[in-house]
């Protein structure tokens, strides 16, 4: 059985957008549709949390760094064929103040725990997917804390992070070209993005492992 690690932020998590706030179930879910377009032979599992950022500390949340979550998650989860890393979003509020190439390089640490994790098969490395994280759309009730650079530093990270994943040897998909944030919020997606997303996800893993029925 191969299994994938999705380790991701609130669009992960599955995220409403509608109020009042909640969760989409499973199999509404990218990860829950996942699983189901890959088959028995594969196991996904999900690692999302809300306000999840790649390296940073979060003034006003606790337990939302990336990394320092990422080696105890990697190492309950070994072995692992694939990890997903999909992460950025949360990165651009307003009051951390940080560039699309800051938030390139919190996911270039990210890379390197991986890399170095030996939480692959027979303590080799996993194969690495990065996901650069949609365009974040009109802000409304987040526009206090996203700012207004937040939305055009989103547009500027797809670029910087393909150049990481170049550098360090790992496989880049750009969100972007397949899914579009909520009307709603301007960040999170509503349910047939979810299904766009899982989709694409699925082609773009054929590239990478095996995707035998």
């Amino acid at each position: 059985m191969y299994r994938i690690l999705c380790y991701g932020d609130s669009n992960t998590w599955g995220f409403r957008p509608e109020q009042p706030f909640t969760r989409f179930a499973h199999d509404i879910r990218w990860t829950g549709l996942l699983r189901k377009l890959l088959g028995e032979n594969y196991e996904v599992i999900e690692e999302g949390l809300n306000g999840r950022t790649t390296v940073w500390d979060d003034p006003f949340g606790d337990h939302k760094n990336g990394k320092t979550y990422l080696s105890p998650c990697l190492e309950s989860h070994s072995e692992l064929d694939l990890v997903i890393i999909m992460l950025g979003t949360n990165d651009l509020k307003d009051y951390f103040g940080l560039t699309a190439a800051d938030v390139a390089g919190g996911l270039k640490a990210l890379i390197g725990v991986v890399k170095m994790s030996g939480s692959g098969r027979q303590g080799t490395p996993p194969e690495i997917l990065v996901v650069a994280p949609p365009p974040i759309g009109t802000l409304s009730l987040l526009a206090g804390i996203y700012g207004e650079q937040a939305a055009p530093k989103s547009k500027e990270l797809p670029a910087q992070i393909l150049l990481i994943t170049q550098l360090l040897k790992a496989h880049f998909m750009d969100a972007g070209q397949v899914v579009a944030s909520s009307e709603l919020d301007g960040v999170h997606w509503e349910a047939d993005q979810h299904e766009r997303f899982a989709k694409a996800v699925l082609e773009k893993i054929k590239t990478i492992i095996s995707v035998d029925h």
